[in-house]
Formats: C-alpha cells, structure tokens, sequence
C-alpha cells in the first residue's frame, strides 16, 4: 500500500512538473509571442512563473521524496540502473529548476517592473532555454524509467 502511495506521488508529481513545463514551452510561447508585445508578453510569463514556480517546487519535492523513498525500500545495490539513471538525472533537473526559480525568475520579475524589455527578453529566453534542457532530461527519465526492470 505504501509503494502504491509513493508512486501515486511521484507519478502526480511529474504530471504536474513536465505536463507544465510543455504546456509552457509548446503552447503559451508561441501564442503569446504571436499575440502579445513585449510590453504585454513579458509581464504575463513573470505572473505565470509566480503562480507556476512555487507549484512546481511542490511537485518537484513530491518527487524526489517519493522517488527517494521507493528507493530506499529496494536499497541502492538492488535497485535497477534504470531507477539510478532516474534519480541522476533528476538531481541534474532539480537543479536546473532551482537555478530558474532562485536566480533567473527574479531578475525576469525585476526587469519587468523597470519595464526593462530588453533585459526581461533575455531573462525569459534563458528560462526558455532551461526548460528546453529540463524538457529534455524528463523525456530522458522516462525513458530510464521504462527501460527499468
């Protein structure tokens, strides 16, 4: 029952984290940048990061609480390289994801409210460059995750 649970959380998690982050990058990008200036563009991605962001460190903790847990459980010497490949991995995308919320967001944010756009061009396209790698890293955990017998 507590595998079930812990896998419930993780799994919600990641629906949550990588379903948003897709939804950001293949969806609201492009809409927006074909319907809004800058002027508008820029504040709108600050105010979806401010409700996103805090969001996502929620799944993000589900994660790798869950994750680490199930882990646990088997032990590290038993437990499939796939499951090592996915903690790895996720660890790589914690980070990146830290480095979007704690450094790059508040100087987007900042930049807006100076109605700097220029500069807040450049924060959101390192964000966007960031959640592309994150992107990438999540397909790369599935597939470690389905590879893992």
């Amino acid at each position: 029952m507590l595998r079930q649970l812990l896998l419930l959380a993780h799994l919600l998690g990641v629906i949550a984290w990588i379903g948003g982050m897709f939804f950001a990058y293949f969806c609201l990008r492009p809409a927006a940048a074909k319907v809004l200036q800058p002027p508008l563009r820029l504040p709108l991605w600050s105010a979806t990061f401010a409700r996103f962001l805090p969001l996502a460190a929620l799944a993000v903790a589900a994660i790798f609480g869950s994750g680490l847990a199930m882990l646990l459980q088997v032990g590290f010497a038993n437990a499939p390289a796939g499951w090592h490949a996915m903690f790895t991995i996720g660890l790589v995308m914690i980070a990146v994801f830290g480095y979007v919320w704690l450094a790059l967001f508040p100087q987007l944010r900042d930049h807006c409210a100076a109605a700097d756009w220029p500069a807040a061009g450049a924060d959101l396209l390192r964000i966007r460059q960031m959640v592309a790698l994150n992107l990438l890293l999540g397909l790369a955990t599935v597939v470690a995750a389905v590879s893992a017998r």
